[in-house]
């Protein structure tokens, strides 16, 4: 039976609430649930601080451990703050660049993933400014090859990859800016030329629309994070599914904060937290 972890997030967030509730939403036959928690310790109402963030990393380091070791199958993360951490004197990112360090500094993307929609991040959490000069020729290339990866060891197929421009209108031929032509273009004929099934780079404000209606593409890699965030969110607000790519195991998440100003309250939607423990149970494989 697979065994999937489960941290509870941040000890002030809705974090404990929703592992809770999801566990309750989602048929367990199929799993055992392996907690990672704070044994007694409750919120205490105050939002961000130190102690919820020392504790919060605590939790997600052991499951992180056991997930290296083969201990569980797959792992589950509620929300974290990021704010607590760095009160905490971690100086992570989030989950995604902590979980890529203990794995051994591995490239790692940030995906998420949903009924309509699947889009892949270029980018993640950082100013607009930096992701534009993250669009590189090589970073492209990487994040091809670990959707390619990704999708053959989880989904048992090789994906059909659209890339979105970076520009209005992918650039208009140069028009509106020469990024498409000098880096997105020919990262996608190097990947294509290692077997990888990728086109693009497509207009942003109409290949997520395309890709809905033709279903001609599995995954969109998107440029930076709105970008992408965007159509997923207004399409699968309470449904999409954070997943992190390039990780020698699987780790999902719910999409959404710690949203404190309603923890303790039993006020929390534990839907996308169930959906992430969903996507968990379906596509954990042992030693994928």
């Amino acid at each position: 039976m697979l065994r999937i972890g489960i941290t509870c997030g941040d000890p002030n967030g809705i974090g404990p609430e929703v592992a809770r509730k999801a566990l309750k939403l989602v048929e367990s036959s199929a799993f055992t649930p392996v907690l990672f928690g704070f044994d007694g310790l409750k919120s205490d109402g105050k939002g961000p601080t130190a102690a919820s963030g020392k504790w919060s990393f605590k939790a997600l380091e052991a499951a992180t451990q056991a997930a290296l070791k083969g201990e569980i199958d797959a792992l589950v993360t509620a929300p974290i703050s990021k704010t607590a951490w760095h009160l905490a004197g971690y100086t992570f990112s989030g989950h995604t660049d902590y979980l890529a360090e203990a794995a051994g500094k591995v490239p790692v993307a940030m995906g998420f993933l949903s009924d309509p929609l699947n889009v892949v991040l270029q980018s993640i959490h950082v100013p607009l400014s930096e992701a534009i000069r993250a669009v590189t020729t090589e970073g492209i290339g990487q994040n091809l090859f670990i959707i390619e990866r990704f999708w053959k060891c989880y989904f048992h197929m090789r994906p059909r990859i659209a890339v979105c421009g970076l520009n209005p209108h992918a650039g208009e031929g140069g028009l509106m800016g020469d990024e498409e032509r000098d880096i997105i273009v020919p990262a996608i004929a190097a990947a294509r030329q290692q077997g990888i099934q990728v086109d693009g780079p497509f207009p942003p404000d109409t290949i997520f629309y395309q890709v809905i209606q033709k279903h001609s593409y599995d995954v969109v890699l998107a440029m930076y994070h709105d970008q992408g965030l965007i159509p997923v969110k207004t399409l699968a607000f309470d449904k999409a599914v954070n997943v992190t790519l390039g990780l020698p195991f699987l780790r999902t998440s719910p999409d959404h904060g710690t949203a404190y100003d309603i923890a303790g309250q039993d006020k929390a939607d534990p839907s996308s937290m169930a959906e992430a423990l969903r996507w968990a149970v379906k596509l954990a494989k042992p030693g994928c």
